[in-house]
């Protein structure tokens, strides 16, 4: 099948991208680099440099290129901080993917794949279900869950099959280490490298289920070949739980120094407890072995390793000032200054 990858050249796209063409298919990667890089892209694969925002660009590539299928994975992915960025969130996740549904429909795309998020269900009871009314609590999850549901209206009114995948906390090679803002295990191994304290939000109590991304790409490669989960969200993901200090605490076994120092920061206004029930994924997909988290960080570090302490660079600007900036983004802040200098 011809396959269009959004993203495909950032953390968990480029794993997909590399188990598609794998598989067979030939791949067309459509990225604006702003937190993935060409290198990420296996050498069959073509890419396109461009951003799902530019509406021109899209419906031009669609037309083009016809895709029988489309898994689109590009997206701000920084829930605790969309809503300084509510612009920059609103435009990307939610009008980016509204251009790309468009066009998959005016070139009879087959099948539409969507990265969503577990920050759809916002606090909602853990283990969170896919039966549960999700009620987002930042402006991620509320862009997510729109796109869901404007999949649903598609497939039930203009009839193109879809699966939404709520992922969370997935980690693994590849993750980008540059951004202070964003995926925590990353954060964790290049501070690590370049011989700054690990720096943990609050108490560091906040439990989470960390994923590791080969785990999840297996499942979400295969939804096009599955009808029964066509027309549906599902949680997809690791089942055991950890905190963000025993994590941090692994991280810096994984690296080989675990006297390595451990800072509190500020603590963020996030949801406490977040891990899903995987049963009904399971149960369409068959069950996967969810692989353990000293085993996946054990590969993490060893490519971390490999690819050496990596300069902080934030790939957007917060939109507001002043007082109403957390203060643990204004922590991050901090770390940026000498670089933006």
């Amino acid at each position: 099948m011809h396959c269009l990858v959004t993203g495909g050249a950032g953390f968990i796209g480029s794993h997909l991208t590399e188990r598609l063409v794998a598989d067979g298919h030939s791949v067309v990667v459509l990225d604006d680099l702003s937190g993935g890089s060409a290198d990420r892209v296996p050498g069959p694969a073509e890419l396109v440099v461009g951003s799902i925002t530019d509406e021109q660009l899209v419906g031009s590539l669609f037309a083009d290129q016809r895709f029988d299928r489309v898994f689109h994975f590009a997206a701000f992915a920084a829930e605790v901080i969309s809503h300084s960025v509510k612009r920059l969130n609103y435009n990307t996740n939610l009008m980016g993917s509204v251009n790309l549904i468009n066009a998959a429909l005016r070139t009879d795309v087959s099948f539409f794949c969507f990265a969503s998020s577990v920050a759809v269900y916002g606090n909602g009871e853990a283990p969170m279900r896919e039966s549960s009314i999700p009620v987002p609590c930042d402006s991620y999850g509320n862009a997510k869950l729109a796109v869901e549901r404007e999949l649903e209206v598609t497939m039930r009114l203009q009839g193109m099959p879809f699966t939404a995948f709520r992922m969370h906390n997935v980690y693994g090679e590849w993750q980008n280490m540059r951004d202070p803002y964003r995926n925590a295990v990353a954060i964790f191994f290049n501070q690590i490298m370049r011989g700054e304290p690990i720096s943990v939000y609050g108490t560091g109590s906040q439990v989470r289920a960390f994923s590791y991304v080969k785990d999840v790409v297996d499942v979400v490669s295969r939804s096009p070949e599955t009808p029964a989960a066509w027309g549906r969200p599902f949680n997809v993901g690791s089942s055991a739980t950890n905190t963000v200090l025993e994590m941090a605490e692994c991280v810096r076994a994984a690296a080989g120094v675990a006297e390595h120092p451990i800072v509190h920061a500020p603590a963020r206004d996030e949801v406490k407890v977040v891990y899903t029930a995987t049963d009904e994924a399971r149960s369409v997909f068959g069950d996967w072995a969810d692989t353990p988290l000293s085993e996946g960080l054990a590969r993490t570090a060893k490519w971390a390793a490999e690819t050496g302490p990596t300069e902080l660079k934030a790939s957007f600007d917060i939109e507001i000032g002043g007082d109403r900036v957390p203060e643990w983004a204004r922590h991050v802040e901090k770390r940026l200054a000498p670089v933006r200098r």
